[in-house]
C-alpha cells in the first residue's frame, strides 16, 4: 500500500476488500499521512471491519433528480463492506469525516431504531404515499444485516402500512425476509432489482470482493422470482472494455433465472471513485486500464465522469448508442421487459396502535 495515500496504521493487511488507499476525504482541511518512521514496527494485521451505531431523528430522504424514478428512499447503513471498487456511493463518505477508500467498506454506520423513525414519519398528516426506494446509496443487504436487523425493521413497519416499495441490492441476506416480501408482492406492493456485473467469479471476486458471487446471485433471483416476487436485473455497471463483452450471457442468465425485467447503467466514476478505481485497474487489470478509461472517456464527453442530468445514466456518443443498441436487441429477443408493472399505492393505510381511538362510523 502507498504510505502517501493512507491514513491507516501501516502493516495492516487489506485482503478482501476492494479499494488500495484510504485517501483523507475532500472536506478535511489537513492532511494525515502514515509514515514509517524506524522507531515502531508495522503490526502485520488484518484490517477489520467496525461498525458504530448512529440514533438517526429521520429516516426518509427525498430528491428531485429527473434521472431517478422514486423521489424518496431510506438508507439502513452508511458504508458498505461489499467494497465493490466502481460504487458510486462511496464519495458520501466524505460528509462523515471518513475516506471514500478503505474507510468506505471497512468503517460501517447502522442504524437500528429507524423503523420506529419511519413509523412516526408515515403517520404525519402531511404523509403522501409513493414508492419507496431501499438500497439507492448503499446496500441493504450487506454483511451486517445479519447482526443489526435494520432492514427487517424497516420491511415490517412498511409491511404493516401496506407501502409500496423498491428494493435494490446483490445481498443474499435478502432471502431471510421471504416472508415479508412475498406477502408485499402478492399485493402488488414490492419490485426487486438484484445488480450483476459479470458472471466471471474471478473478476468479481476482485472487483466486489465481499459480495455474493455471480452464481449465487442468480440464485437469489432464483429464489424470489418462485415466491412470485417481481425481479429486474440490474446490469450495472456495465464496464467498457472489461464486462460489457458480457451483457447478452448476463442477460440471458438472469431471464433463465426468473427474471421478468433488465436494465442497465454504464460505469460511472464521481469524484474519489475515478482514482480509486484507476488505480485498482492498474493493478488488477494493467493489460486493460487504457483501453478501459479511454472508452469511458469517449462516453462521458472526454471526462472520467459527466454528471450532467439526461445523460449520466447513459453516457453519449458511438459507444453508449452500440450499448443502449445491444441491451435492446438483447432483450427484446429474451422477451424482457424494460418496466415491471406499477406498484399499487391506494392500500396505503396506518395501522392502528394501542391506546388509539377506534372509529365509530
Amino acid at each position: 500500500m502507498d504510505d502517501l495515500k493512507t491514513t491507516l496504521p501501516l502493516g495492516l493487511q487489506t485482503r478482501g476488500r476492494g479499494a488500495l488507499e484510504n485517501a483523507m476525504g475532500r472536506f478535511e482541511g489537513q492532511t494525515r499521512n502514515a509514515i514509517a518512521d524506524g522507531w515502531h514496527p508495522p503490526d502485520p494485521q488484518m484490517l477489520r471491519t467496525q461498525t458504530r451505531v448512529e440514533v438517526a431523528r429521520s429516516a426518509i430522504s427525498y430528491n428531485r433528480s429527473p434521472d431517478l424514478p422514486f423521489d424518496r428512499a431510506i438508507n439502513p447503513y452508511r458504508g458498505c463492506e461489499h467494497g465493490c471498487i466502481y460504487c458510486y456511493a462511496r464519495p458520501s463518505h466524505a460528509y462523515l469525516n471518513l475516506s471514500p477508500g478503505l474507510d468506505f467498506e471497512t468503517r460501517l454506520i447502522a442504524r437500528p431504531g429507524l423503523g420506529a423513525v419511519l413509523d412516526r414519519e408515515l403517520r404525519a398528516k402531511s404523509y403522501r404515499v409513493a414508492v419507496m426506494a431501499l438500497g439507492t446509496n448503499t446496500d441493504p443487504y450487506q454483511p451486517i444485516e445479519a447482526q443489526y436487523g435494520v432492514m427487517r425493521e424497516l420491511l415490517c413497519v412498511l409491511h404493516a402500512f401496506r407501502h409500496p416499495v423498491a428494493i435494490t441490492t446483490k445481498g443474499a441476506l435478502i432471502e431471510a425476509d421471504l416472508d415479508l416480501l412475498a406477502d408485499l408482492a402478492a399485493q402488488g406492493l414490492l419490485r426487486v432489482g438484484i445488480s450483476l456485473t459479470t458472471l466471471d467469479p474471478d473478476l468479481s471476486r476482485r472487483m466486489e470482493p465481499r459480495a455474493p458471487a455471480p452464481a449465487r446471485r442468480l440464485q437469489s433471483i432464483e429464489r424470489l422470482a418462485q415466491a412470485g416476487i417481481p425481479v429486474r436485473v440490474m446490469i450495472a455497471p456495465v464496464i467498457p472494455g472489461l464486462t460489457d463483452h458480457e451483457v447478452e450471457s448476463l442477460l440471458a442468465a438472469a431471464k433463465s433465472a426468473g427474471a421478468t425485467a433488465a436494465s442497465y447503467i454504464p460505469l460511472r466514476l464521481p469524484r474519489e471513485v475515478s482514482p480509486l478505481f484507476q488505480d485498482w485497474l492498474a493493478q488488477h487489470a494493467p493489460d486493460r486500464a487504457t483501453k478501459v478509461m479511454a472508452r469511458l472517456r469517449e462516453m462521458q464527453g472526454g471526462q472520467d465522469y459527466d454528471p450532467s442530468f439526461g445523460t449520466r445514466m447513459r453516457g453519449h456518443g458511438l459507444w453508449a448508442d452500440l450499448l443502449a443498441r445491444r441491451f435492446n436487441i438483447a432483450i427484446d429477443r429474451l422477451g424482457l421487459a424494460v418496466k415491471l408493472p406499477p406498484l399499487r399505492c391506494d392500500l396505503f393505510a396506518p395501522p392502528q396502535r394501542a391506546g388509539d381511538q377506534l372509529t365509530l362510523f
